[in-house]
């Protein structure tokens, strides 16, 4: 299986197929609540389609690519030796394009960069003219027009757009009040809702698919803030950009991508919420760009091995792996090993969850920050920075693996000679593991010798005996897994073992 954002479809394309679903034999189930369940399946949204139609856009792009020819000519370095051999006329031009054109390569007959177009879906967002889409459908575009409900084309300017979301805001200048759609609350929404997609597959303008909620939260790894919807509405290719709509006609999200061996549709959709979506939006609107918080540390989401070495209840948090250096977070008192479980009041259920609230609250705000650390909370307060390129605001490390513990390990205090030995830093301070028993706990999760303890449960050792008395008092503390921060080869996170 494979992930597919929804590609603007693609013209001059040379066969199509019609690929039919078989209807599978369904199952009647008698529920208590039947005739109540019945009565909530709308007959028809006909009534709902009409109402949203006029504001639902086809977006046409357009993107100049080189000719082979030209591309030909791009390829030689130069000053090569080859570029002698290239005579710059049109009778050598000539040669070349007939050649490509017997070759079936598409060529333009004056050697002139060639145009590729394709489709994607969009909605007015108010009755001046403003346009939302996906960033992917108009990404590298040199010419974007949208086709209104009344088949009129008009020419789009790119307000903003945001890659990390894939939003885009554009604007065409009509002279009347355009029909739009307004967004909805996505938070309220619920899996088994009903939901309406609206698109333009493979260039079938206005095309609606009707389905439920799949799920919610779902994390496809195409960016840092992913928490998708998913959906069983039918979308494909061109549907990228257009709308999801609750039964009140109201936008809880973007269609983007699909789940799908072929590319085509098997009934598993994603949509953008409203959620993410309307905040972007608002910023595009205003600065044409979007301006996100930064708190600048590296985290990973709490497992159940590593919440029960931290004496938590839950797996609600997000654990600090490490934090960076001249960020918001060094000049705070925050620290490696800390949990933070809440953001101004609000829970941080996980890694990604932290991500997204840090990015949506106000660059210069201070964030009032629980942590838990040492068995207890704490309140930390930090003024947010602003994210600029590729900085981290709270990422989300991988290698979550459950973590270990001091049992089986020969231990050595750092040294000059165990520096050497195992090419470590002259900064990094720690324990360092020697050697590592076979079959043992600290085995199991992964450590080697050459790796370095830096802290035990939160608390930072130096030497041996301090490993030793923090696994004591784990074990005193009847908790089954004590949780070490290791440096293994420069790659820092936290890992969790069984206490025998």
């Amino acid at each position: 299986m494979s992930l597919h954002k929804i590609r603007p479809f693609k013209r001059g394309f040379h066969g199509f197929a019609l690929i039919l679903a078989l209807a599978m034999p369904s199952l009647s189930i008698a529920l208590p609540n039947q005739a109540v369940m019945t009565q909530s399946i709308p007959s028809s949204f006909a009534d709902l389609v009409e109402q949203v139609r006029p504001a639902v856009v086809s977006i046409i792009t357009t993107k100049k690519t080189k000719s082979l020819l030209q591309e030909f000519r791009h390829r030689i370095p130069k000053n090569s030796p080859f570029e002698e051999f290239l005579p710059k006329n049109k009778q050598f031009d000539e040669f070349f394009r007939r050649f490509f054109e017997r070759e079936s390569f598409q060529m333009n007959r004056d050697g002139q960069p060639d145009k590729s177009s394709g489709l994607g879906s969009g909605f007015i967002l108010d009755a001046e003219g403003l346009v939302v889409t996906n960033h992917h459908v108009i990404e590298g575009a040199d010419e974007i027009t949208v086709k209104l409900h009344d088949g009129t084309k008009h020419v789009a300017t790119v307000i903003g757009h945001d890659a990390k979301t894939d939003l885009a805001l554009l604007s065409i200048t009509v002279n009347k009040p355009l029909p739009f759609l307004s967004f909805g609350n996505s938070d309220q929404a619920r899996v088994g809702d009903w939901v309406i997609a609206v698109g333009n597959p493979f260039g079938f303008s206005e095309t609606f698919t009707v389905g439920i909620i799949s799920a919610r939260g779902r994390d496809i790894q195409s960016g840092p803030y992913d928490d998708f919807i998913q959906i069983d509405a039918s979308i494909n290719k061109g549907n990228s950009g257009g709308p999801l709509l609750n039964r009140q006609g109201e936008v809880i999200g973007i269609n983007t991508a699909i789940y799908s061996p072929t590319g085509g549709n098997v009934g598993i959709g994603f949509a953008v919420p409203s959620a993410i979506v309307e905040p972007v939006i608002e910023q595009l609107r205003e600065h044409g760009s979007v301006e996100r918080g930064w708190l600048g540390v590296q985290i990973q989401s709490v497992s159940d091995e590593i919440a029960d070495s931290l004496g938590m209840d839950n797996t609600e948090g997000a654990l600090v792996v490490e934090v960076l250096p001249d960020t918001p977070a060094e000049k705070s008192d925050i620290l490696a090993g800390d949990v933070i479980i809440a953001v101004n009041g609000k829970t941080v259920e996980n890694a990604k969850k932290l991500s997204r609230m840090i990015a949506d609250a106000k660059v210069g705000n201070v964030a009032k920050l629980t942590v838990w650390r040492h068995s207890s909370k704490k309140i930390i307060n930090v003024t947010l920075g602003r994210m600029s390129g590729e900085e981290t605001i709270a990422s989300t490390t991988q290698g979550e693996q459950p973590a270990s513990d001091v049992l089986g390990l020969t231990l050595s205090e750092m040294t000059e000679q165990t520096r050497q030995q195992y090419e470590l830093s002259d900064t990094l301070e720690g324990v360092v593991i020697v050697d590592v028993e076979n079959n043992s706990q600290a085995a199991k999760t992964g450590l080697q010798a050459g790796d370095v303890i830096m802290m035990v449960n939160q608390n930072q050792v130096s030497r041996v005996e301090d490993v030793v008395r923090e696994v004591e008092k784990a074990t005193n503390a009847e908790r089954k897994r004590v949780l070490l921060f290791i440096n293994s080869k420069g790659t820092q996170q936290f890992v969790t073992v069984k206490i025998d």
